[in-house]
C-alpha cells in the first residue's frame, strides 16, 4: 500500500495573509502543535534574500535565519522544510544541510525559468537537502511540456515533484489526468506532492481523489490550519488529518490542529479573512490570475456578468501573470460602444439653453448636511437639477446621468417602480444597455472618458465633460465631498459605500480637482457644499 504523508504549510503559505508576521510566540505555538499533531513535514517559511531577519516573521534572508526560527523548538518526528521562490535567494545564502535545523527545501519553479531553477535544485541537493521541485501553475503546461519537465526532474532525482495548482483551476478529472501523466513518467522512487488552492471549493475533494488514486506511488498532500493561505486559501489540514484517521487508520492528533486554529489562526482570520470568494471563482473559471478579478471588482462600475465577459477575453499568454495595463485596455475596449451621438447632443444643447444654471447633485454626506445651502441655491437660480448614478431622497431631479453599469442595475427597479419615473429623463453613456426600451439620451462613452488616468470613467468628470459639449456655461456642485479612506463617510446612502485606500482616495481627489480647474476655463463651476475637490484645486 502506498504511503500518504501530510505537509503543513501554515507558516509559509499562510504568511501571504499577514505578511508572515505571526509573532514569535505564535510561531512557536503553531510549529510545536503541528509537531504534536504528528504532521510528517512542516514548512517553516520562506527564504528570501530581499527580506531582513525578524524573529516575529516566517520569511528570512537566508538559511541561518530559518535556523533561528525553528532552533530550540521541538521537531519530534517531523521533518522541517523551507521554501524558496527561485530567483529570490542565491545559493551562497544556504548553508550545508548537516549544519542546518531544516531538513529540506522546496523550490518554486516558474515555467519561463524552469531549467535554471532545476539547476538551483541540484545545488541544494548537493548541499544535502531533501529537495522538492515545485512547478507552479501546472495548468500552464500542455502534456508534452509536462513530459519534458518530468524527464528533466528525473535527472535531478529530487525528494518529490509537486502538482501545484496555484490558482485552484483543477477539477477532479483534470487533476487525475496530470497525476497519471506524471506518475507514468516520473521515476518510482520520487514522491508526488499536491498543493491545492480553494478557488472552486475543491481543495479537499481533489486531495481525497488523489489519495484514493490507484497508483502505488507515495504521495504528499499539503494543508494548512483552517486552510489559511494565499487568495482562496489551501486545503484545511484538520480535514486531511480527520479523513486519514478515519479511512487510512492513521493517528494524527486533529485536536492539536484545532488548538492551532483556536489559539493562533482565528484572530488573524477575523482581521483578514481568506477562503472561497466571488473574485476567486471568477478567475478560476476563466483560468486567470486572481488579481485580474480583484482589479475589475474594485472599479465598482461593472456587473459580475460583465467582469466574467472581460476575464474570458484574456489571452492565454497573459492569463497567469497579472498585467495592469493589459487588463485596463481590455476594460476600456469592453466599455466602448462607439455611437454617433450628435443628434442627442443637439437635443441636450437645446434643453440646457433654457436654463441659466445646471445643479449637479452627488451622493456624498453633504447632500443631507447642506440641505439649507442647496435649497437657497435652487430658490435663487431655479436650475435644471441633474443627478449622477443615483436618485436622492428629498429632491426631485429633472434628469439622471448614468455612466456606471453597477449603479444602473441597482437603480433600474426603482426607476421602474417610481411614480414619477417617466418624468425623469435619463442621459446614459454608450457602455450601458437599457433594461427597457432605451434611454432618453445616449452619449458616446469614448468621448467622455480620460484614458490617461487610472480611473478613465470617473463619473463626475464625465458628466462635466458632457455639459461642456452641450454648451453649458454655468454649473453648481452639491454632494461631491471628495473621498476619504474611512468607510461610511463617502456616501449619504449606506448601500453605496465601499472602502477607499488612502492613496487611492488622494489620487482621485487630486485628479478630479484638476479636471474641474481645467473646465473652469470655459465654465463657471461653483461648489454649493464643501468639497475636498475645491480645497485641492485651490492648493495646486
Amino acid at each position: 500500500m502506498k504511503n500518504i504523508y501530510l505537509l503543513d504549510c501554515t507558516l509559509r503559505d499562510g504568511g501571504f495573509i499577514n505578511e508572515w508576521r505571526f509573532g514569535r510566540g505564535d510561531i512557536a505555538n503553531l510549529f510545536e502543535r503541528s509537531v504534536s499533531a504528528g504532521i510528517d513535514f512542516i514548512e517553516a517559511g520562506f527564504i528570501d534574500e530581499r527580506e531582513s531577519f525578524d524573529p516575529d516573521r516566517t520569511i528570512t534572508p537566508d538559511s541561518e535565519g530559518m535556523d533561528k526560527i525553528v532552533g530550540g523548538l521541538s521537531h519530534g518526528n517531523s521533518r522541517i522544510f523551507a521554501m524558496i521562490d527561485y530567483g529570490t535567494c542565491d545559493i551562497s545564502g544556504i548553508k550545508d544541510a548537516k549544519d542546518s535545523e531544516i531538513d529540506g527545501i522546496r523550490v518554486m519553479i516558474k515555467k519561463k525559468t524552469r531549467f535554471e531553477a532545476l539547476e538551483f535544485c541540484r545545488q541544494l541537493k548537493e548541499k544535502g537537502y531533501l529537495v522538492g521541485a515545485q512547478p507552479v501553475s501546472v495548468t500552464g503546461y500542455d502534456d508534452e511540456e509536462m513530459r519534458e519537465l518530468v524527464r528533466e526532474i528525473n535527472k535531478l532525482a529530487p525528494f518529490a515533484m509537486y502538482i501545484v495548482d496555484t490558482y485552484g483551476l483543477l477539477d477532479r478529472s483534470h487533476l487525475l489526468h496530470v497525476f497519471d501523466l506524471i506518475d507514468s513518467e516520473l521515476d518510482k522512487d520520487i514522491m508526488i506532492g499536491y498543493h491545492a488552492h480553494n478557488n472552486f471549493q475543491l481543495a479537499f475533494s481533489n486531495s481525497v481523489a488523489l489519495m484514493e488514486a490507484s497508483s502505488e506511488r507515495d504521495i504528499i498532500i499539503d494543508g494548512s490550519a483552517y486552510g489559511m493561505g494565499k487568495s482562496a486559501g489551501n486545503c484545511p489540514l484538520e480535514l486531511l488529518t480527520a479523513y486519514l484517521n478515519e479511512n487510512r487508520g492513521t493517528h494524527y492528533h486533529t485536536s492539536q490542529i484545532l488548538e492551532m486554529i483556536d489559539t493562533g489562526i482565528m484572530k488573524i482570520y477575523e482581521r483578514s479573512p481568506w477562503g472561497y470568494q466571488m473574485q476567486y471563482f471568477l478567475c478560476a473559471s476563466n483560468d486567470c490570475h486572481p488579481k485580474y478579478a480583484q482589479y475589475l471588482l474594485r472599479k465598482k462600475t461593472l456587473s459580475v456578468k460583465q467582469i466574467d465577459d472581460i476575464l474570458s477575453r484574456i489571452g492565454r499568454e497573459k492569463s497567469l501573470s497579472f498585467d495592469k495595463a493589459y487588463i485596463e485596455k481590455l476594460y476600456v475596449e469592453y466599455q466602448k460602444n462607439d455611437i454617433n451621438d450628435s443628434a442627442d447632443m443637439e437635443r441636450l444643447k437645446n434643453l440646457f439653453a433654457r436654463f441659466d444654471s445646471v445643479l449637479i447633485l452627488g451622493p456624498a454626506p453633504s447632500l443631507k448636511a447642506g440641505e439649507k445651502e442647496i435649497g437657497e441655491y435652487i430658490g435663487k437660480y431655479d436650475p435644471l437639477i441633474l443627478t449622477i448614478n443615483f436618485l436622492p431622497e428629498g429632491y426631485q431631479p429633472d434628469m439622471l446621468f448614468l455612466s456606471n453599469t453597477k449603479r444602473y442595475m441597482q437603480l433600474s427597479s426603482r426607476l421602474e417602480k417610481a411614480e414619477n419615473a417617466a418624468e425623469i429623463p435619463v442621459i446614459a453613456t454608450s457602455n450601458l444597455t437599457s433594461a427597457g426600451e432605451g434611454f432618453d439620451y445616449a452619449l458616446d462613452y469614448s468621448s467622455l472618458i480620460d484614458e490617461s488616468f487610472e480611473i478613465p470613467d470617473n463619473s463626475l468628470p464625465m458628466c462635466l465633460r458632457m455639459l461642456k459639449r452641450a454648451g453649458v456655461k454655468k454649473a453648481a456642485l452639491a454632494g461631491f465631498d471628495g473621498y476619504v479612506p474611512e468607510r461610511g463617510k463617502n456616501y449619504s446612502e449606506p448601500a453605496m459605500e465601499y472602502e477607499f485606500a488612502a492613496d487611492y482616495a488622494m489620487r482621485l481627489n487630486s485628479y478630479t480637482a484638476g479636471v474641474i480647474k481645467e473646465l473652469k476655463k470655459d465654465m463657471d463651476i461653483r461648489f454649493v457644499t464643501l468639497s475636498r475637490y475645491e480645497s485641492a484645486e485651490t492648493s495646486e
